[in-house]
């Protein structure tokens, strides 16, 4: 509907260029916004003021101008008026409005749809959790984010692709290894002393200790730790990540790429990735250790790539993971990562412009922490300790719809408290069965139509005229600003504007569903009203869609 708007303003433009009274600018970028006073129109552009220096005019003298050059009357332009500095405000007609709302029902599923795809290929990165044990909540947040940023980005027309690193070398896949080995001797009567602190202590060790038990017995009893380690390691990795993905899908969130940070050393990329930047002197050595001169490329300081043991730091791989990212063709890489990795997005903004790339490619999105409540108490959570609320066990106590849904309602940057009490009421207080409701409510009106022989005919021939409340006018417009939602939060890669929206939308509609009957004795009256409903059904459930949230047709 903007981009309906923005073509009025630039019509204006060219007819005052035409006419004589202002050069005709280069391609211009114009801006249209919602007057802060609803009283002034119901779109607002500043094209005067910013033309007003290359124009030697006056901004609201140029303002009323380029009013004057909007015919008032066509194109659903009900008056233009100029305001404070030299805002240019428009008022639509109401018949404008009906117009656009009989192209919702036209799209259907793809209203809220970008009409043309952009020319980005996107990489999104996220949960890529140690396959070291069951996701937690915290990983759910994550998950829920990750997802629907996924699903919004596509609907905004990105070239989209989602993806989970999987984190199988270094120390921590051998501490799962021995911790599973301990227990598998525990559990056939020879443990090895004390169970380490620093080991991973969760129930689910023992459940893969018996799986080893129940298909090989005894048969690693008797031999070194040496030589079973490697067999420990990969059989209890391969558990882990089986019910990492289990419990991602149960939670509808699938990735098209699961990538093995080992391939990149068994094919050599980290090596290469290492040599390619030390063949162009970004990379030195020191205290018997290799370094990266990060800090030329705006980190706070260098940063090691090989211990001085020789190994090389998780930090060395992620440098080759994300050359192969480019390698691969993606435009722009999107990794989202844990609060606590706040100083890691410097430095691979640096390794992006060393490696050669604008360091614009790379955009991280910080997800912070949940804290999970039950009747007011804190949940203490520690993977190793085993001390934690898994996201299986919060999905089976809330369901999969409340527990997106809670995920996605703040700000990722901002600290979430996740109340189980709230999240499993079917109260207007549970946000997300507030939204539900709303669809479910507007089916069952559908049904009572129905039942009352109302005949509906196509789409494009219902008189839409009988809509004629403020209300209902307050609904369309706000169903009408779907696709700027969709666009506006996948431009700033923020998917709590989505249930925000949702949550506003539904408000208005409750509130007109109290004051307003549906179905009534009037049947032009009511089928522009049911015309009205399903344009809001089809808004709601798109939006729903976008967060991986189901639209119960009854409740």
């Amino acid at each position: 509907m903007k981009e309906q708007i923005e073509e009025i303003f630039r019509q204006a433009l060219a007819g005052a260029a035409g006419a004589g009274e202002l050069a005709a600018p280069a391609d211009i970028d114009i801006v249209v916004e919602k007057p802060k006073d609803e009283k002034l129109g119901d779109f607002s552009s500043n094209l005067a003021l910013v033309l007003s220096r290359a124009a030697q005019k006056n901004p609201r003298d140029l303002a009323g101008m380029l009013a004057e050059h909007i015919p008032v009357g066509e194109g659903g332009v009900e008056s233009v008026s100029v305001a404070g500095p030299g805002f240019i405000n428009l008022k639509m007609s109401r018949g404008f409005y009906r117009e656009r709302l009989k192209q919702v029902v036209a799209e259907g599923e793809r209203h809220g749809y970008a009409p043309a795809p952009k020319n980005q290929k996107v990489l999104l990165e996220f949960v890529s959790a140690n396959p070291t044990g069951p996701l937690h909540v915290g990983h759910g947040r994550g998950a829920a984010v990750g997802d629907c940023l996924g699903r919004l980005l596509k609907v905004a027309g990105y070239d989209v692709r989602t993806e989970y690193y999987i984190n199988d070398v270094g120390n921590q896949m051998n501490i799962l290894g021995r911790s599973t080995w301990l227990r598998y001797r525990e559990l056939l009567g020879r443990p090895s002393g004390e169970f380490p602190e620093d080991h991973y202590q969760g129930d689910y060790i023992m459940d893969i200790a018996r799986e080893i038990e129940k298909g090989h017995g005894g048969d690693f009893l008797d031999r070194s730790e040496e030589e079973v380690l490697p067999f420990f390691r990969k059989t209890a990795a391969n558990w882990v990540l089986g019910g990492i993905k289990k419990d991602l899908g149960d939670f509808r969130v699938h990735f098209d790429n699961w990538f093995s940070e080992q391939t990149l050393y068994d094919d050599g990329s980290v090596d290469r990735a290492l040599n390619w930047l030390r063949e162009r002197g970004f990379v030195y050595d020191k205290d018997g250790a290799v370094w990266l001169k990060s800090s030329a490329f705006q980190d706070d300081k260098d940063r090691v790539v090989v211990k001085q043991s020789g190994e090389q730091t998780y930090f060395c791989s992620d440098i080759a993971y994300h050359q192969n990212k480019i390698e691969r063709g993606f435009t722009r890489l999107i990794d989202l990562f844990g609060a606590d990795h706040h100083g890691y997005v410097p430095r691979m903004k640096a390794v992006m412009e060393a490696l050669g790339y604008d360091r614009s490619v790379f955009h991280a999105i910080l997800v912070q922490f949940v804290t999970l409540k039950r009747g007011g108490e804190k949940v203490q959570m520690s993977t190793r300790s085993g001390q934690f609320i898994t996201l299986s066990e919060v999905v089976a106590e809330v369901g999969v719809d409340v527990a997106r849904y809670f995920f996605l309602m703040r700000g990722s940057d901002t600290h979430l408290d996740f109340d189980l009490e709230l999240a499993k009421a079917e109260t207007p207080e549970n946000p997300v069965y507030y939204i539900q409701y709303a669809h479910a409510r507007i089916c069952n009106i559908f049904i009572t139509a129905r039942q009352q022989s109302v005949a509906w005919p196509p789409a494009g021939e219902v008189d839409l005229s009988p809509l004629a409340e403020d209300e209902e006018f307050t609904l369309i417009k706000k169903i009408l600003a779907f696709p700027e939602v969709v666009e506006k939060s996948a431009q700033a890669l923020e998917v709590h504007r989505v249930p925000h929206y949702l949550h506003e939308l539904v408000a208005v509609f409750h509130g007109y569903y109290k004051r307003y009957r549906v179905v009534t004795e009037d049947g032009p009256r009511t089928l522009a009203r049911l015309f009205l409903l399903e344009a809001l059904r089809i808004t709601i459930q798109n939006g729903l869609a976008i967060m991986g949230i189901s639209a119960p047709e009854k409740m």
